[in-house]
């Protein structure tokens, strides 16, 4: 490897780790660096959807903007080309006398040409830098921009013998580290969806509670449409409740009139597949799912599911229990990465097939 792709990898590693910084959804996570002379002399990331992108913020931290002329931007995703919330990178890109532009991996939606409008203006253009890094960033942004669908992850804390609870009773399955984890999982995906029964069992509030890390939307799969009004998840507007054509409509009412969400989908049971649909329109592009075994083995046996953060403690649990769902949905998935979380360990799968989930427009 030349001496000029080892500077461009080690710029574009630190842009990677800049992108991390964001809450963009549902724009993708981006960093950029400006170069200058082998020294960085500006840096920025996209911070959230509607804000300047991580190239604007990497200009606009450079005091003197004269620096600037003949200086090399790294960036993590191809610079956008289209007026959206925001205008054009290209054109500032342009604007600031930037000569070369180096980025990770291209821009999957069609409007973006960001590449060939700089082509085209004398910028040098080096592509593919640490392109698998930057499309594992943003596989949510990546799978959502080709198949209209939201990116499902699913989660479980399982006891040794692979319980997920005991009936009738909250049950602690693992520790502190893996808790914390759980709520940092929350807090990077749009959403958190359970199941009725996980309402009227626990009645959690299905929020990050962890300072300065967002929230998800709650969504709650109720066919009956029996959760009671008091429940915690109901206590703030952030909370969509999918239910069937079956369900009361006046605590449908009840709810709507309360600022609550509630979408039909389906007759007596739900349809996950025009539920996610009819979710992906509203530009949800991730659901973190935290249901309980039906929910779980409903999302599985849908083929929808496309990652599984498996937690597995050394806790055995006895009585009435609550089995983890069947072993045999890891079929279809690969066992990617294993880590400790103090006392217990998480296992990470992902789909072994990735293009098994149905494409919904």
């Amino acid at each position: 490897m030349t001496s000029k792709k080892i500077c461009d990898h080690c710029f574009m590693s630190i842009a990677l780790s800049l992108a991390k910084n964001g809450s963009p959804s549902p724009n993708p996570y981006v960093g950029a660096v400006i170069v200058k002379n082998g020294k960085i002399i500006g840096k920025g990331f996209h911070e959230k959807s509607g804000s300047p992108h991580a190239e604007i913020n990497a200009i606009n931290s450079v005091k003197n903007k004269k620096e600037i002329k003949n200086s090399t931007l790294y960036t993590t995703l191809e610079p956008c080309s289209h007026f959206g919330k925001t205008p054009p990178c290209t054109d500032a890109i342009l604007k600031s006398g930037i000569k070369r532009v180096v980025f990770a991996s291209r821009d999957p939606t069609k409007k973006v040409c960001g590449e060939e409008i700089l082509k085209k203006s004398g910028i040098k253009i080096t592509s593919g830098i640490l392109e698998k890094k930057s499309k594992k960033l943003n596989e949510v942004f990546y799978y959502f921009s080709e198949k209209k669908s939201p990116f499902i992850a699913l989660k479980a804390a399982s006891s040794k013998n692979s319980k997920i609870g005991i009936y009738g009773k909250k049950t602690k399955i693992t520790g502190r580290k893996a808790v914390f984890f759980s709520h940092i999982l929350r807090s990077k995906y749009d959403s958190i969806l359970v199941g009725i029964n996980t309402i009227l069992s626990d009645d959690p509030l299905l929020t990050t509670r962890i300072k300065n890390k967002k929230s998800p939307i709650k969504i709650i799969l109720d066919s009956k449409l029996i959760i009671p009004l008091s429940a915690n998840v109901l206590k703030d507007k952030n909370t969509i409740i999918a239910t069937t054509s079956s369900a009361s409509r006046n605590k449908k009412n009840i709810l709507q009139k309360s600022g609550i969400r509630v979408v039909v989908s389906g007759r007596k049971k739900i349809n996950l597949k025009k539920l996610l649909g009819i979710l992906a329109k509203s530009t949800i592009t991730s659901i973190l799912v935290e249901g309980g075994t039906k929910v779980h083995t409903s999302f599985l046996k849908s083929k929808s599911v496309n990652k599984i953060y498996l937690f597995k403690s050394k806790t055995i649990l006895n009585g009435e229990t609550i089995p983890l769902f069947e072993k045999k949905y890891l079929s279809d998935f690969m066992l990617k990465e294993k880590r400790p979380l103090g006392k217990d360990s998480l296992n990470i799968f992902e789909r072994k097939n990735k293009k098994i989930a149905p494409t919904i427009i």
